[in-house]
């Protein structure tokens, strides 16, 4: 099956060289194409991208970029069977990694699929990642949400691949604007229509963000506002997993004895927690 491989840039030159690189050593995923969108910035992302070997590419403005309306025209313009959606920070570890990634949608045992994400440091994200990303491969059908709740809905498109059939048909993202979770929103429409989300922990890939309490308060002020947006998401079930995340990532900084994470374990649940509630009050702009 055709591949594309969907990626927004912005001021992308310290990681476009690599991640280009990791992206064409792919082995064994048969026939892919690489499609990146460069939104207009200052760096060198252009001249790079000028001198890349085997992809395309198209440059948008800063004003006309949108986490969903970006992807989604990139993916309606697409041929491909299989639309591979990635971000440019995500560090491809495995020569083989897309064609785990993509293996469940050739095999028909899935209609969308994700990677996992792991953290190298020593740090906060990596016990976030643990918990939310496993060693263990699972799929997920609407018949699991009276056990999973909202987390049947987990999907990132940091590292992700969707049959491009099922996504025209569900109308990508409906052609709405989103800031973030496009991809718990797309996620959703794939689980509520019937279909199957493979989750690939046999395609991992290095991916975690470093925020300060302010960065950290804002993603989830933005993420509180997007399910006061998308209410009929509430109604599985938000405040439990938030809690078992907390107390995930302090069992496990206790258990290694990891006093930096430990101090900051506070703060920065109280900055997720705070940023939600306060996202969730802010008024809609219409």
């Amino acid at each position: 099956m055709s591949i594309d491989i969907i990626c927004p840039l912005y001021e992308a030159e310290s990681y476009l060289p690599s991640l280009h690189v990791s992206l064409l050593r792919q082995k064994e995923a048969g026939d892919f194409h690489i499609r990146y969108i460069l939104t207009r910035s200052k760096d060198r992302s252009e001249e790079i991208l000028k001198d890349l070997q085997e992809c395309t590419y198209r440059v948008i403005e800063k004003k006309d970029f949108s986490h969903s309306l970006t992807r989604e025209e990139e993916a309606l313009s697409s041929k491909a069977d299989i639309l591979v959606f990635i971000s440019q920070d995500i560090r491809i570890v495995d020569d083989y990694w897309l064609k785990h990634l993509t293996a469940p949608l050739v095999k028909k045992e899935a209609e969308a699929s994700y990677s996992r994400q792991i953290c190298d440091k020593d740090i906060m994200e990596k016990y976030i990642r643990e918990k939310n990303y496993p060693d263990t491969s699972r799929t997920v059908t609407k018949e699991d949400i009276p056990s999973l709740g909202l987390k049947t809905f987990f999907f990132s498109d940091a590292a992700s691949a969707v049959r491009r059939d099922i996504f025209v048909s569900l109308n990508g993202y409906d052609h709405k604007n989103f800031s973030m979770n496009e991809d718990m929103y797309l996620a959703y429409k794939i689980i509520m229509a019937g279909y199957r989300i493979r989750y690939c922990a046999d395609a991992p890939v290095i991916h975690y963000h470093e925020q300060s309490l302010k960065e950290l308060y804002r993603r989830y002020e933005a993420t509180g506002v997007f399910f006061r947006e998308n209410p009929y998401l509430t109604e599985y079930g938000m405040t439990g997993s938030g809690a078992d995340l907390a107390k995930y990532v302090l069992k496990r900084a206790l258990k290694e004895k990891n006093g930096k994470v430990l101090l900051q374990w506070l703060p920065n649940m109280a900055a997720r927690y705070l940023g939600m509630k306060a996202g969730q009050r802010k008024n809609i702009q219409k």
